[in-house]
């Protein structure tokens, strides 16, 4: 199924929800629509499913005009963040009533498939009353993944899930994407998610649709300013700087010699990930000293944040470390990891990288 948006908007009142915009999420792909809260995810999922109608613009399935079709006459099955169940049936009852309505053989055989799939076999005959919100979320799931609708639409469907099982699940969903043919809509906050699901991101923000692509292009090669601010956690590191030719000198920080677009020049933002920042110097390093503001152990990263000239920045460090507060470290990257966005906030130069790497 080819879903299409041409030109859409929404209004409500004198707000606009919604600025025109326009995407056809590929095909059998998933999808993530990459955004902070109140970005637009999920009013543009609504257009999608049926559930509002575009104040302009038109919404196409395979060609055809569905602007305005309700969507119980479309097929589409739906996640929200707050799970929905049938609360007077079994897990297995709630598995299985899309199957039942399509007279599918073997139903019991696959509600046992998905319920083992998404950790919550042991369920099958309670009550969603009797579970947790978790795992009722997981019952919403299975029964959406049961429906298989040629659009499946999710809308931070695992935001309640405890870390360990979202881990999990992200993975679980993942591999069950690839497997089938419905094309896929997954709202997320998460920049990590979105690198994790892989597949297309539309990058969102404040109701316009930013930039859409292969994900990985649209993390590595991020457009403009706002792009990076929202495909990048921790925040992406920003310093202030001059372009000359061949140069960015920071200010009140060291010259950063690399090759600028002839059209290049006068103030610029330099983008750093906090993973181009490291501890121990390589060849060709820039060294950026400072003192240990703060450092936060998350799983099998720290990240460090360090006062610097240049202002304070936050480096990604594999592995568990221990930095006393106030002690002086020095930061080192190189230029060649350095992104420049020019006085308009557009992507100006971005690190080589390749497909797949």
């Amino acid at each position: 199924m080819q879903l299409t948006l041409e030109r859409v908007t929404k209004k409500v009142g004198a707000q606009t929800w919604l600025y025109q915009q326009s995407i056809a999420p590929r095909s059998g792909a998933v999808t993530v629509l990459l955004g902070a809260t109140q970005a637009g995810k999920t009013s543009l999922m609504r257009l999608m499913a049926g559930l509002d109608t575009p104040s302009e613009g038109r919404v196409l399935v395979d060609g055809k005009d569905v602007t305005g079709m309700a969507v119980r006459e479309r097929n589409v099955a739906m996640v929200y963040q707050q799970f929905i169940n049938y609360p007077s049936l079994t897990v297995a009852a709630n598995i299985a009533s899309p199957l039942k309505l399509r007279g599918e053989k073997d139903i019991d055989a696959k509600v046992r498939a998905l319920a083992d799939k998404l950790h919550i076999g042991m369920f099958l005959e309670r009550l969603p009353a009797e579970l947790s919100g978790g795992q009722q979320q997981r019952v919403a799931l299975a029964r959406a993944l049961a429906k298989n609708a040629p659009l499946m639409l999710l809308d931070e469907p695992l935001v309640n899930l405890d870390y360990k099982l979202r881990e999990g699940l992200r993975e679980e969903l993942t591999q069950l994407f690839a497997s089938g043919d419905s094309t896929v809509i997954y709202a997320t906050t998460e920049p990590g998610e979105a690198l994790l699901l892989g597949g297309y991101t539309a990058v969102m923000d404040a109701g316009e649709l930013l930039q859409y692509g292969p994900t990985a292009e649209v993390f590595h090669a991020p457009q403009s300013l706002r792009v990076a601010r929202a495909f990048s956690d921790p925040p992406m590191n920003l310093l202030a700087g001059t372009a000359a030719e061949g140069s960015v000198q920071l200010t009140s920080g060291p010259l950063l010699r690399m090759a600028l677009p002839a059209n290049i020049g006068g103030p610029v933002t330099v983008g750093l990930r906090s993973s181009a920042l490291n501890v121990d110097a390589g060849a060709g390093d820039i060294a950026l000293p400072g003192k240990v503001e703060l450092a936060e152990i998350s799983g099998s990263d720290t990240f460090v944040h360090v006062e610097t000239a240049v202002g304070e920045l936050v480096a990604q460090l594999t592995g568990v470390h221990r930095f006393e507060l106030g002690v002086s470290i020095t930061l080192y990257f190189n230029a060649a990891r350095a992104y420049v966005f020019d006085a308009a906030g557009q992507l100006a130069v971005a690190p080589v990288w390749r497909k797949g790497g």
